[in-house]
């Protein structure tokens, strides 16, 4: 700038004003004028220049830079480097990338045409790129004959980052907005038009872009039911200038496929009276997420073989009905139902084939039931229906008598028939209880009791099985203590070798003598130690006290007795008794020969492998094995080859009636036959009668075990018994 304002000195010199024959005079007042008149123009001069640029520049008329003033250090190019060369002979990057650029820029200046923010980029002394923008005019003398150019320039490297940014910013929004697919609106309430980005064709199936003339068009796409709450949503954000709104919804594609969307929206134009004028919102399709919280909540709520409400959607409905009869004053009924002998359904035919008989009685307790009604599964074969409104309580028995019926048709289960019937326990609300719970646990009691009337009925609650209850949940807590209160005994039962008629073997079986109630039957209690879990603890307390007297027997010289020692499945399942018996034995020193362990057929036809795994164990101490209760169940030949059984026990209701029924004795010779073909020995449970005693005999039974030859007793009577033992006396005495 200082350049050009000596340029102007230089006119007022020549003018003859301040300097005379080489000397300076003082000016005239003219003088003075004039000169203030210039440094006044030069002051205005360089701040427009630098107010609207960074530097100035001149060409000549052959594009030579002649002139160049202002932030020089800021163009990265020399002062020198630039006076004397044309635009095109200093290093422009873009021109240098893009020919035609520059050369359409040199037709412009060639034709002599103006020309505005020309940008380009030129790297700076510390190696960065830096952003320009020159414009220009051309220069004409008093005959019109083209003299140059004259322009400004501009550092826009700010500009530039900025809009990089800006463009950068953009971008990744794009590709944001692309990945959550959202659907962008612009409602103008004024002209009553929405208008919908491109994405909003995609979330119509692919449908042609739609352009909506009102948002009451947009609201009629959803289902009938969800309209109210979009139209509340939109009209309190719109009138009470609440500051947006979210809701979820669905609406109906062109296709008629029903999607679920998020709509959010707010408004940002108001006028003056604070009425919306513009709205802006987004859609999103959320119909995967929907599917998968309906999913997550099915799985929570409904049984995945049945498609029945399971045991926590049948609280919360129980609850609610419950509710709603105590304000309407109307009765409810609770129906528990459990199949009977379903587990042998799936020892015997699998547990695929139980799920395929479970999935068919769920379907036909459904079948008998009113639209109102719900039937729940609470777990294995386990049912509930819960029945509101109920106008006669009769009404329950005869739904009761239906489903017994039904259930009790015998079920086509792929190349299989099976056969269950059910036993049923009903609870009256309020009658026999005022809330969900006691209503579960009073229909619970009601069902056992159906049990113990011989199943295939069904049997309402009571006050007297209340009763039962609560002593069974007492006898449950005595249970607890029992152990540690010495009430526990050990009894034993003679086994007599029947060719001989010696003493060779007992069985031990556990007694309680309860310190209020005396004797309480191992039937009572047994369940009830498994139910508790209790019975591992007491099993390897009656295998211990067994093992400690077989030894004081075979310590004291007598005839060394077997005893057999029965093991639960629940044992078997649990723990590693079959490693921990076997290690007691050593560490007392006693034969593994003088134990023997009971188990059921159950157990057998549970098809894991790690139940044989356990028999093997035992076998391979040196543990015999006998089968309990044979003929009973759903006895299958197969398991007698797959596992190692040392002896048969005929169960006492074969040899009950052999004397008088035909039939059952011929089972009772069949299968002494059969176990002596396959190796095995023969005990016979239930001996009473000299007759029972003789047919047995001749048909070849190895054992005998029952009252005619003694009562299970205390371990001091059975020394007695020992001593006094006559193998001469049929009966031993």
């Amino acid at each position: 700038m200082r350049h050009l304002a000596k340029k102007l000195f230089d006119i007022v010199a020549r003018a003859g004003l301040g300097k005379v024959q080489g000397r300076k005079y003082p000016l005239g007042y003219k003088g003075r004028r004039l000169k203030n008149a210039l440094e006044e123009c030069e002051d205005r001069f360089l701040s427009l220049a630098q107010l609207s640029s960074d530097w100035i520049w001149e060409q000549d008329r052959n594009f030579r830079f002649v002139f160049h003033e202002g932030s020089i250090d800021r163009t990265g190019i020399e002062h020198d480097n630039v006076i004397g060369k044309t635009r095109w002979e200093l290093p422009i990057r873009n021109f240098e990338a893009d020919p035609g650029l520059w050369a359409a820029h040199r037709a412009q200046l060639e034709a002599h045409q103006a020309f505005n923010d020309l940008e380009y980029q030129i790297e700076d002394a510390e190696g960065a790129t830096r952003w320009y923008s020159a414009s220009g005019f051309p220069l004409f003398d008093g005959q019109g004959n083209f003299k140059g150019y004259r322009g400004i320039g501009k550092d826009i490297s700010a500009r530039k980052r900025a809009e990089e940014a800006l463009k950068e910013s953009e971008k990744r929004l794009k590709l944001a907005l692309e990945a959550s697919r959202l659907t962008l609106w612009d409602y103008n309430i004024d002209s009553g038009i929405v208008y919908l980005s491109e994405t909003w064709s995609e979330l119509l199936d692919g449908a042609k872009k739609v352009t909506i003339t009102t948002f009451d068009a947009l609201i009629a796409l959803a289902p009938e039911e969800d309209r109210p709450g979009v139209i509340r949503a939109f009209t309190t954000t719109r009138q009470e200038s609440a500051p947006a709104y979210s809701i979820e919804h669905r609406i109906v594609t062109p296709a008629g496929k029903a999607i679920w969307i998020i709509n959010e929206g707010q408004v940002i134009e108001r006028d003056a009276a604070g009425h919306a004028r513009r709205m802006i919102g987004t859609i999103r399709d959320i119909t995967e997420k929907k599917q998968s919280e309906e999913l997550i909540w099915k799985q929570a709520n409904f049984d995945v073989l049945t498609g029945l409400p399971n045991r926590r959607l049948f609280h919360d409905r129980l609850d609610q009905e419950i509710k709603k009869m105590q304000r309407a004053g109307q009765l409810l009924a609770l129906l528990f139902i459990d199949l009977d002998r379903f587990k042998d359904i799936n020892d015997t035919l699998g547990h695929s084939t139980g799920d395929l008989l479970l999935i068919e009685a769920a379907r036909r307790i459904g079948e008998c039931v009113r639209a109102s009604d719900t039937v729940a599964r609470l777990g294995g074969d386990e049912f509930t229906v819960i029945m509101p409104t109920l106008a006669d309580v009769k009404r329950v028995g005869e739904l009761a008598q239906t489903m017994l019926k039904a259930l009790a048709a015998p079920f086509l289960l792929g190349s299989e028939t099976a056969y269950v019937s059910a036993s049923i326990g009903i609870a009256i609300f309020p009658d026999d209880a005022e809330g969900a719970e006691s209503l579960i646990k009073h229909a619970d009691q009601a069902m056992y009791a159906a049990k113990e009337q011989g199943r295939n009925c069904f049997s309402y609650f009571s006050a007297s099985m209340q009763v039962v209850a609560q002593e069974r949940m007492q006898l449950g807590k005595d249970l607890r203590v029992a152990l540690a209160g010495n009430q526990l005994m050990v009894y034993y039962q003679p086994i007599v070798y029947l060719k001989t008629g010696k003493i060779v073997k007992a069985e031990a079986l556990l007694r309680w003598r309860h310190p209020t109630r005396g004797m309480v039957g191992p039937a009572e209690f047994i369940p009830l130690a498994e139910e508790l879990n209790l019975i591992g603890e007491i099993g390897d307390w009656v295998f211990k006290e067994s093992a400690r007297k077989v030894k004081e027997w075979c310590s004291l010289e007598r005839d060394c007795v077997q005893v057999s020692v029965n093991k639960s499945p629940r044992q078997f399942h649990a723990g590693k008794t079959q490693e921990s018996w076997v290690d007691y034995m050593q560490e007392i020193d006693l034969p593994a020969s003088c134990i023997n362990i009971e188990i059921t057929e159950g157990l057998l036809l549970d098809d894991h492998p790690e139940i044989a795994g356990k028999l093997i164990k035992f076998r391979d101490g040196g543990v015999q094995i006998s089968l309990d209760d044979f003929g009973t169940g759903y006895s299958a030949m197969s398991y007698l080859k797959k596992f190692h059984i040392d002896y048969l026990k005929i169960d006492r209701s074969f040899v009950r009636d052999m004397s008088s029924d035909p039939g059952d004795l011929a089972i009772v010779e069949a299968i002494i036959v059969m176990a002596h073909k396959l190796g095995l020995k023969v005990v016979a449970e239930g001996v009473e009668t000299i007759g029972q005693l003789d047919l047995l005999s001749a048909a070849g039974c190895d054992y005998g075990q029952g009252y005619f030859f003694a009562e299970p007793m205390p371990p001091e009577a059975f020394d007695t018994l020992l001593d006094n033992w006559n193998p001469g006396n049929k009966s031993g005495c």
